[in-house]
């Protein structure tokens, strides 16, 4: 005859292991935030970044963050090409002489 399984402890080990699982997680993105140098953010600056960069769902933007971070774990430089954006969401500076006039001059004043 079988011994009967104790679903009590099996449940104990399971909540266990996903703490552990947990905790290893956390510790893994903070080592990543620092490997990045993004510890130098602001909480408020990484916490931003991060749900805007969570907010888009472009699959050709994706998939540009895909490379240029196994490169990053595969210890090569990303490839850059002068004028290509591969992975940033920041959208590009309005040259000087395109800004609208209503902004007023640059001291703020009105």
């Amino acid at each position: 005859m079988r011994k009967p399984r104790n679903y009590d402890e099996d449940l104990k080990a399971l909540i266990a292991k996903a703490r552990q699982l947990k905790a290893r997680k956390q510790s893994q993105l903070g080592e990543l935030v620092e490997a990045t140098s993004a510890d130098k953010l602001t909480i408020e600056e990484l916490a931003g970044a991060l749900l805007s960069i969570a907010a888009i769902s472009d699959p050709a933007r994706r998939e540009a963050w895909r490379k240029r971070g196994a490169a990053f774990f595969s210890g090569e430089r990303a490839e850059h090409t002068p004028g290509t954006r591969t992975g940033d969401n920041a959208q590009p500076a309005t040259p000087h002489d395109q800004r609208p006039s209503s902004l007023g001059p640059a001291t703020g004043a009105a």
